[in-house]
């Protein structure tokens, strides 16, 4: 079995600072959203429980027929597997967008508050994803680096104790700098939900399907490259990308739906 290693500083500092990033952007979007546009706060939680319930649950359900009943893996079928999982993401997503503000928004359905909802669907997800995942990450760091890690382990049945060695290992071999890429990752994919959700709004508002279209091709897109690509180029080539699109996206979508 492999032993316990100790995680360097570096590697820490990232998983604090995409902590950071990851809580308190989407609270100053909040902030900036309530004084400059007097969005409604209540918005923010329509969006945040649109993501849940179409990205969290709908969609994870589609990921057990798909994935664990259909058997399709990036192993088996890597280019397919790609290919559906963005795809997955953009219709669940998008689908989303529209149906909350089509019908749990329709008395409020302007400019202002489409833009706390885009702020509730990519803030809930900064927040889960990359807040509360890496404060568990940060936990289980310094307990490794405490020796108190070690100690937990000890007292585990050795079936148990290897599978947590294995899922731990990934704090030490991931190199330290993919941790604060997560960070600037998670501000890319507000801004970029954020234009989306203006983008669907515009759609709605307009009567133009061309938009809601490019909604759902802009996230496919944007999710496809950071999935298949991964393996090929830097971490942070794909981080350059993602928020060139994510910005492209938010100015395009600002200046249509205004």
């Amino acid at each position: 079995m492999m032993g316990v290693q100790t995680i360097s500083n570096t590697a820490i500092c990232g998983v604090v600072i995409s902590i950071i990033l990851s809580m308190t952007v989407p609270v100053a979007f909040i902030i900036f959203a309530k004084k400059k546009y007097q969005a409604k706060i209540s918005t923010f939680f329509i969006g945040a429980g649109t993501f849940l319930l179409f990205a969290m649950v709908l969609e994870q359900i589609m990921h057990l027929l798909v994935i664990k009943v259909g058997g399709l893996s990036a192993e088996n079928n890597r280019w397919l597997y790609y290919i559906y999982a963005a795809m997955a993401a953009a219709v669940f997503e998008e689908t989303g967008r529209i149906v909350a503000m089509k019908f749990w928004m329709k008395k409020r359905l302007d400019f202002p508050n489409a833009l706390m909802y885009g702020i509730g669907h990519g803030g809930i997800e900064a927040i889960l994803i990359g807040g509360l995942t890496n404060i568990s990450n940060l936990i289980s760091m310094l307990m490794i680096n405490s020796g108190a890690m070690e100690q937990s382990l000890a007292i585990l049945p050795e079936e148990t104790r290897n599978q947590t060695m294995q899922q731990l290992s990934a704090l030490w071999t991931t190199p330290a700098s993919h941790f604060m890429a997560g960070g600037f990752e998670r501000v890319s994919a507000i801004i970029l939900q954020i234009g989306l959700s203006l983008l669907i709004y515009h759609a709605l508002k307009s009567k133009k399907r061309g938009a809601a279209i490019l909604a759902y091709a802009l996230h496919f897109m944007v999710d496809f490259v950071a999935v298949s690509c991964a393996a090929y180029v830097s971490v942070w080539i794909l981080e350059v990308f993602i928020f060139v699109m994510a910005v492209g996206t938010l100015l395009f979508a600002w200046r249509k739906s205004k």
